[in-house]
């Protein structure tokens, strides 16, 4: 696999002071249908929500309610546009269990619900090219889950990108067809976002947990790496 490297804009940064993303990065990972030890897991931090939150006071929490405000910085309504991680904090909330889908896939949404921070993978397998989070142009092409519609991103919207074309819409809210994680995934990367007032050391945390699942559940060769301003870019390559 080429030796794609991976970049935050400088406007990011810019626009949203001590935001950080924690990057796990795994090569040569056995995907599939998930273990009954991870079903549970996932089900176990379904009721960490519900005992953490109720659905009147969700938009409060502090971890929601900075993506919230991020939203509205960049023009999108948080009511309308809900981040991944309010999304699915609310359906556990709703008692709506989520969905099993594969082992890389229900490993983030664990640690998404657990600490109650956006969790979302990419197969790295995929690539044809470097990937950024950035903001957007408007001329970017955006093709949603289960769809072959073109969408175009907002001039100014935050994206998660490979050259034109569009990972993830409004930094946390819908991933495109290209790079979804399925059975036969064998590279991944997985971003663990962090703004104030979450601490650092707790995306740190989240990272060495993803690690851990990881290794326990798919093998291969695993890595953490963390973007912030001080340090923009980083290789997908393998070690």
């Amino acid at each position: 696999m080429n030796a794609y490297s991976y970049s935050i804009s400088p406007d990011i940064f810019r626009l949203f002071p001590g935001y950080v993303r924690g990057v796990v990065i795994a090569h040569d990972v056995r995907n599939g249908p998930s273990p009954e030890e991870l079903v549970q897991m996932l089900r176990q931090a379904e009721e960490s929500v519900r005992a953490r939150l109720t659905i009147e006071k969700v938009a409060e929490e502090p971890r929601i309610a900075a993506w919230r405000e991020a939203y509205r910085k960049f023009g999108a309504k948080p009511s309308e546009f809900r981040s991944s991680v309010e999304a699915m904090a609310r359906r556990a909330l709703r008692n709506e269990p989520l969905p099993v889908i594969n082992t890389l896939v229900d490993i983030g949404n664990v640690l998404s619900l657990r600490r109650l921070i956006p969790v979302g993978g990419h197969a790295i397998d995929l690539l044809n090219g470097d990937i950024a989070l950035r903001l957007a142009t408007g001329g970017e092409e955006f093709v949603p889950f289960g769809t072959t519609e073109v969408e175009h991103p907002l001039p100014g919207e935050v994206i998660f990108a490979e050259g034109n074309t569009v990972l993830t819409r409004r930094w946390t809210w819908r991933q495109g067809n290209h790079t979804l994680t399925l059975p036969e995934t064998t590279a991944i990367e997985f971003n663990v976002d962090g703004l104030p007032p979450l601490p650092v050391s707790e995306v740190e945390q989240a990272c060495t947990e993803v690690m851990d699942l990881v290794r326990k559940f798919c093998g291969g060769r695993v890595r953490a790496e963390m973007l912030s301003e001080k340090n923009q870019r980083v290789s997908l390559a393998d070690g």
